[in-house]
Formats: structure tokens, C-alpha cells, sequence
């Protein structure tokens, strides 16, 4: 008995076997899946009786050569049945088919007849079918396309290192006169390894209808089970090199690296990120993506397009909660401090956050995170090991149990403009690397299409200012000869006045009239030029914007002032800045209300509050069409670019302008600037 050429035997019939029941299994009827199904029961019924004869060190040689033809002939056939696909002609696969028949009829007549020159004809036919097999898979791939190429590659190693085998091993026999024991046994295992290759194979070829499956937990502790056991291989080799080369140290440096070894493998073992990514290796190239990518892409582009009177960023949000099937979605923007997001859109409506009319508030931890590690966080997962995820502190509008499923980072290159949050989609939903990586990819998709729309906004705002700045163009053209009409009538005045005291006021007033006219004329030439900055105190300036707007009801109020406060920006247009706000609060305040103002310091900046009890807003329209230029609730008295500008030029200066209101409850409109450096470093101090 010959025990290595047993088991060799036996594990590649174990393997043909396990190989024929999953193709049968997944075999759909296909005409071209049946020859591979038959080619791996026939392989592993022949592997079993060479298991048999070197056991029992018996065979006949005409069933032996039989056997083997047989079998050949089978892998032949498979390669045959592929030739439509590839396009070479068919007369190939014909010609190979009538080559193993010849050759089977003349062998078996020759073992049987005695005759002397059987045993070469034996050699030189195994060799003859060898080369027709290599023949033909040549032709194969030189025939196929790169798709088919890719789909065949893994059937050009399997079958491949058949036929290589058996070329190498009848050229060796008609060489030598005789087939080497060592290379008969060796065959055996030589075919156990060819077994995965086919499979594989079988799974890249939908044509051939065979569902190749293997469950993920079976996949994963196979190979898990593999990976040690080469480890240990690895390792007893090394120990073998430790010994024979350590001299009188060898047993004790031999126990060390074992020791280190067996300590390494439990690391390794226990390794969490090391078993989660071998999963995800395993499911990326083994198994059937969870989607169809080309219908969930049409679909999400057919839904970024939007329905008629929906907005981009609504339709974004819908997009992608379609993916997942979740029932809620929104979409936040990263505002323009650190640490704060403002609601951009929410589907499918509804109060989704808390305080949503206005920022916002968190920290810059999440902003940094999702920006530096671009994962999307699964919120279940984080609860259980925040440690995955650094550590993250959330805040609580997002971290909310039940509220929300996963946060996912919607990113612009490499920089984060706002995040999707997704609410739990329907039972049965299992996170993987595939929804990952596609949800992610759909965000960056959002990100260019939100881009992408706020360059055309911005655009259509410009040809609107061009077309302003051409309007004031006339407008200075009108007011300079109005000026110098006014001109030429304090320059008659003298000759022409009757009552001196009337004359007198009139020429005082028109004389005003020209000042003012010709500010207004230098501040529309000056246009978008850089505005000078100096130190404000900012008590002074708010003093100026009230005693400007006191002439209306109501009267605003300075109801709180830190002392020392200073900034640094234009003292005209802060104070009109300001000025604005007021006179807006006043128009929105009730009859008999209130309007005050206040100012004070916090976190190394100088907040202003200008603060109404009028009928406030909602979230809708602060998003949408409070600070839309062009856009104004006053009908032909405004323009709609006074809350644009004012909010432009606190930007401009460093600083950003909140906005609480909330239905029937009134307005609070929050300047905040940067404090001037002398007064950031005494509160500092």
C-alpha cells in the first residue's frame, strides 16, 4: 500500500465530489453547465478507484487507461462546449473528440491483444490528449474578450494545471519508460488543488447557471482554519531552522520562538479588525453583491433629478434614504462656525430635529471625525464599542436611541459640507461594507450635485447685481444732475431772496440736500471695493444705529451692554448693519411691542441681539427665503437685499448671524464678532 498516493487520491475525489453536488445543486438545466457537472462527478468517481488500486496495489492496466481516457475526454468536452462562447471554430472541439475516441478503441484492443508496443501507445496518447486540451484553452483565451477573459481566468488555472500535469507527467514516462512512482502519487494532490480554481470559475459564469454557494461562516472559518494551519507550517519550519542553526542554543532558541509564535497566533486569533477584514475579503471576492448596482444607480439618478416643485436638496435627501429603504432622512450642512449645523432639508417633512429653526449645537468632534476618517458611523455599533470609532462623542440630537441609524459624511473632495442622517429601515436590515461603500459613494454624488446647484445660484445672484449695479449707474447719472440743479439754485439764491429768514432755511436745507446726495453718489462709486476697518467701540455703535431708529415705534431699547467691547470693521456699515436689523424688528414687532437690544461676550467674541416679540418665522422660510436676495415679504417698498447684505458683510469680517424664530414667539436675530485683539487677550487673561 501506498499511503501518500491514497490520500492524495481520496482528498481529490472528496474535492471533485463536493464540487459535482454544489454545481448539481445550482444547476439551472443550462446545456453548458452539464458537461462541467459531469466532468467533476466523473473525476472524483475515478480519483476514488485510483484511492482503491493504491490500496490495494492491483489494477488493470486496460481499465486503468480507459479510466483515463475517459476522464480526459470529459474535461475536453467542457472545453469544447465553451467554444461558442469564445468564437474559435467548433471543428477544434470535434477533432479532439474524435482523438480520445481513436485513441480509447486502439488502446483497449492493444492491452487486450498483448501487444508490445501498447504501453508506448499509452504514454503518447495521455501525452497527444494533454497537448489537445492546452491547444484548446489556448484558443479559448485568445478567442475571448477581456469580460471573458476575466470571467474563464480562473478555469485556465484549473483545467490548465490538469493538463499541465499530465503533459509533464507521460513526456516523463516516455522518457524514463516508465511513470514515476513519486510522480503518480503526487497527481493526486496535485488535482486536490485544482478543485477551487473550477469553482470559482463557475461562480464568474452566470452563464452557465451554476450558483456556486458557500455559506459566509463556512467560507470564513474554512480559511480561517487554512491560514492557521499554514501559520503552523511556517512556524515549524522555522523552529526547524532555529535548531539546526543554533548550535547549543538550538533547543532553547527553538522554545522561545515557539513560545513567541503561539503568542503571536493568539493576537492574531484574537484580533477583531483582523477577522473583519478577512470577511470583507471573503464577501468582496467570493460571493454576489447585495445590490444591482445598475439599477440602484438609475434609480438614484432618476431621483436626484427630482419631482416638479421639489428642491435639490430634498431630492438628495430621498435618494439616498431610498437606498437602505429608510423612513426618515435629513440632510445638515456644517455651518460657518465650528461645531455647528443648520437643517438643509428633511424627508419626508415634519419636525425631525430639535430646535431646527436654528443652529445647531455641537461640538467639532463629529465634523473632524467624519472629515478625517470618512466612515459612515453606525450609531447601534458605536454604542456598543465606541472605541471603533475613537472614542466619538456625539451630540445628543444625533446619539438619540431609536432616533437615528447611521450618520453618513457627505463630502466635496476631500473637504465635509454637511452630513445624512438615516433612520432605521425596515426589519430584517443588516449593515455591510457593500452599504457602506455605496451610501458613501451616493453622498459624494450629493455633494457635486449640491455644489453644483449652489454655483448656479450663485451665478443667477450675480447677473441679478449686475443688472443692480447697472440700475444704480443710471441712478448716480440722475442724482448728479439733480445735485447740480440744487447747486445752481444756492448759487441764485443770493440774487433772489425776498424774505431772508425763509431764504435763509431754504438755502439751508437744499444745502443739505446736496450732502447727502453726494455721499450717497461716492458711496455708489466706491461699489464692491475693499471697506476700510478700524477699532469700534461697540457701545458707540450701537448707540449711533438706536438714536437712528428712534424716530420709529417702537423704539428700540439698549437693554444690556458689557462695558469695553471693541471690534474691529467699517464704522458706516456695521452701524447700517445694525441699523437694519433694528428697523426690521420694528416693522415686525406687534403694536405697543418691544425692541432690544443687547450686547456682551462669549467664547472670544462680541455678540449683538437685536430681539422682537412680533409673529417670528418658520424654519421654511429662515432656510429658504430670509436671506435670498431679490426675495421681499414688503411688496414694492423693498428691495429684498438688506438681510443678504447685512449677513454678507458680518461674513466678511469673520463673524456669522443666527437667526431663532419660531412661530408666534418672536425673533432674535444674533450678530457675533470677532472681539479686536487687544480685547480677545485681556479676556483671555
Amino acid at each position: 500500500m501506498e499511503l501518500a498516493g491514497v490520500i492524495g487520491y481520496a482528498l481529490a475525489s472528496a474535492g471533485f465530489l463536493a464540487l459535482a453536488l454544489l454545481l448539481a445543486v445550482g444547476w439551472e438545466g443550462r446545456v453548458r453547465g452539464l458537461p462541467l457537472v459531469l466532468a467533476a462527478a466523473l473525476t472524483s468517481l475515478w480519483c476514488g478507484l485510483l484511492a482503491w488500486f493504491a490500496w490495494a496495489q492491483h489494477v488493470s492496466s486496460a481499465l486503468l487507461f480507459g479510466g483515463e481516457t475517459l476522464t480526459t475526454a470529459a474535461w475536453l468536452g467542457v472545453l469544447s462546449s465553451l467554444s461558442g462562447t469564445a468564437g474559435f471554430p467548433r471543428r477544434l472541439g470535434r477533432l479532439a473528440h474524435l482523438a480520445w475516441m481513436a485513441l480509447l478503441a486502439t488502446g483497449l484492443f492493444a492491452l487486450t491483444s498483448g501487444a508490445p508496443w501498447a504501453g508506448k501507445l499509452v504514454m503518447t496518447g495521455g501525452l497527444g490528449l494533454a497537448l489537445i486540451g492546452l491547444v484548446l484553452l489556448e484558443q479559448l483565451y485568445r478567442n475571448s474578450n477581456l469580460s471573458g477573459r476575466w470571467a474563464l481566468r480562473y478555469l485556465y488555472f484549473g483545467v490548465g494545471g490538469l493538463f499541465t500535469y499530465d503533459l509533464f507527467m507521460y513526456s516523463q514516462g516516455l522518457l524514463l519508460d516508465g511513470i514515476s512512482a513519486n510522480v503518480w502519487q503526487a497527481r493526486g494532490y496535485v488535482l486536490t488543488l485544482t478543485v477551487p480554481f473550477i469553482a470559482i470559475a463557475a461562480r464568474r459564469n452566470p452563464d452557465w447557471s451554476l450558483r456556486v454557494f458557500v455559506s459566509r461562516e463556512v467560507a470564513f472559518y474554512a480559511t480561517s482554519v487554512a491560514a492557521v494551519g499554514v501559520y503552523l507550517l511556517l512556524t515549524a519550519f522555522g523552529g526547524y531552522l532555529v535548531h539546526a542553526l543554533g548550535g547549543s542554543w538550538g533547543t532553547i532558541a527553538q522554545i522561545v520562538f515557539f513560545a513567541a509564535a503561539a503568542a503571536l497566533l493568539g493576537v492574531l486569533v484574537a484580533s477583531t479588525a483582523l477577522r473583519r477584514r478577512l470577511r470583507v475579503f471573503l464577501v468582496k471576492h467570493f460571493y454576489r453583491h447585495k445590490y444591482d448596482y445598475r439599477e440602484e444607480w438609475l434609480r438614484f439618478i432618476g431621483t436626484l433629478s427630482g419631482a416638479a416643485g421639489e428642491s435639490p436638496q430634498l431630492a438628495a435627501v430621498r435618494a439616498v434614504a431610498q437606498i437602505i429603504g429608510s423612513p426618515r432622512a435629513a440632510l445638515l450642512i456644517a455651518g460657518d462656525a465650528p461645531g455647528r449645523w443648520s437643517l438643509e432639508a428633511a424627508w419626508p417633512g415634519g419636525e425631525v430635529l430639535p430646535a431646527a429653526a436654528g443652529p445647531l449645537a455641537g461640538d467639532a468632534g463629529l465634523h473632524d471625525f467624519l472629515e478625517r476618517r470618512q466612515w459612515v458611523i453606525d450609531l447601534p455599533e458605536w454604542r456598543r464599542d465606541a472605541e471603533l470609532y475613537d472614542l466619538l462623542a456625539l451630540p445628543p440630537w444625533v446619539a438619540q436611541e431609536g432616533a437615528w441609524r447611521l450618520v453618513v459624511p457627505v463630502l466635496l473632495g476631500p473637504k465635509l459640507i454637511g452630513m445624512l442622517l438615516l433612520a432605521e429601515p425596515p426589519e430584517g436590515f443588516q449593515l455591510t461594507f457593500e452599504d457602506r461603500d455605496l451610501l458613501k459613494t451616493a453622498a459624494r454624488h450629493v455633494a457635486t450635485h449640491l455644489a453644483q446647484h449652489a454655483s448656479e445660484e450663485r451665478l443667477a445672484e450675480q447677473r441679478q447685481f449686475a443688472a443692480f449695479s447697472k440700475l444704480a449707474s443710471f441712478m448716480m447719472h440722475d442724482l448728479k444732475n439733480a445735485t447740480a440743479q440744487l447747486e445752481l439754485v444756492v448759487a441764485n439764491a443770493e440774487r433772489h431772496r425776498g424774505n431772508p429768514q425763509f431764504i435763509d432755511d431754504a438755502i439751508s436745507t437744499v444745502s443739505g440736500a446736496v450732502q447727502r446726495i453726494s455721499q450717497l453718489i461716492s458711496q455708489l462709486q466706491r461699489g464692491s471695493e475693499a471697506l476700510s476697518r478700524e477699532r469700534l467701540e461697540l457701545g458707540a455703535t450701537l448707540a449711533a444705529a438706536i438714536a437712528r431708529s428712534r424716530a420709529r415705534e417702537p423704539r428700540p431699547v439698549l437693554a444690556a451692554e458689557e462695558p469695553g467691547l471693541a471690534v474691529e470693521a467699517d464704522r458706516e456699515r456695521l452701524t447700517g448693519v445694525v441699523e437694519h436689523l433694528i428697523r426690521n424688528a420694528q416693522d415686525a414687532a406687534r403694536a405697543g411691542g418691544q425692541v432690544r437690544v443687547s450686547a456682551g461676550r462669549r467664547d472670544g467674541h462680541a455678540v449683538i441681539e437685536i430681539r422682537d416679540d412680533g409673529p417670528g418665522m418658520s424654519a421654511e422660510f429662515v432656510r429658504e427665503r430670509l436671506f435670498r436676495p431679490f426675495d421681499s415679504t414688503k411688496g414694492s417698498k423693498g428691495m429684498g437685499i438688506g438681510a443678504y447684505q447685512a449677513r454678507e458683510y458680518v461674513r466678511s469680517i469673520g463673524g456669522w448671524l443666527e437667526v431663532e424664530s419660531q412661530p408666534g414667539k418672536g425673533t432674535l436675530m444674533r450678530i457675533v464678532l470677532p472681539l479686536a485683539a487687544a480685547v480677545a487677550a485681556e479676556g483671555a487673561a
